[in-house]
């Protein structure tokens, strides 16, 4: 098992990743977990997300590599509890009612997809890994960030499975939009998170494998909590 240090008190961390495509319920699945185990849940696609909507916002030229660096001194992420939900902060202002935006969603894999990026974030994320038992979900939460993590899940399903679970959710505040419209985001984004050349999306060789295909948010829950249970047992 993997165990974190602080040199304060000693006391030991431990880290559960939880990584798969795109829109698979794993942020969700993700938050429950942490709440049931009494860990601190930490959305790394929210980070990535929230350094995606400041380059738009300011303009930032994504392959221009002096600026992104440029840009990336001039942003801080914090995570805060508002209303009982831990929350996405950048540079001080709430960033959820921006990041998950399609906009941002259309970009976001690009902007990760970035060297200089990933270094910021996977260095952030492992710190904060470093004073709490956390559970982490994203793209290389098993393979970059914590290799060794205690618990390793990887979580799939089929993108237009994904993009009809998408659209049930977003059709409310953006009626416009169409399934076929968030599949291809989705084909994208899994096409671009698993062909970059920094820490691409993939499965680590121990992490357990859920389909959730045929499975709704409460039996993967439950399946995942169970994998959780009999591992650190």
């Amino acid at each position: 098992m993997l165990f974190f240090y602080c040199m304060e008190n000693q006391k030991r961390y431990r880290a559960i990743a939880i990584d798969g495509v795109s829109s698979s319920g794993k942020s969700t699945m993700a938050k429950r977990l942490a709440e049931t185990l009494g860990y601190t849940y930490i959305d790394t696609g929210a980070m990535y997300r929230a350094v995606t909507w400041y380059f738009l916002e300011h303009q930032v030229n994504i392959e221009d590599e002096n600026e992104v660096s440029k840009a990336l001194d001039k942003i801080f992420i914090t995570f805060r509890m508002v209303d009982g939900k831990n929350v996405c902060f950048i540079n001080g202002q709430n960033a959820e009612p921006y990041i998950r935006i399609m906009e941002v969603s259309d970009f976001v894999s690009l902007v990760a997809a970035i060297s200089l990026v990933r270094k910021k974030m996977v260095s952030l994320q492992q710190e904060i890994g470093k004073s709490a038992d956390v559970v982490m979900d994203g793209r290389d939460i098993g393979t970059v960030v914590f290799p060794e993590a205690d618990v390793k899940i990887f979580v799939y399903s089929p993108a237009r499975l994904r993009a009809e679970r998408r659209w049930l959710e977003m059709k409310e505040t953006n009626p416009d939009i169409t399934v076929d419209e968030i599949e291809n985001n989705l084909n994208m984004r899994d096409h671009i998170d698993s062909n970059r050349e920094d820490s691409p999306l993939k499965r680590a060789e121990d992490a357990f494998f859920v389909d959730n295909t045929n499975l709704n948010v409460e039996e993967q829950y439950e399946t995942a909590l169970q994998i959780i249970k009999g591992k650190l047992s």
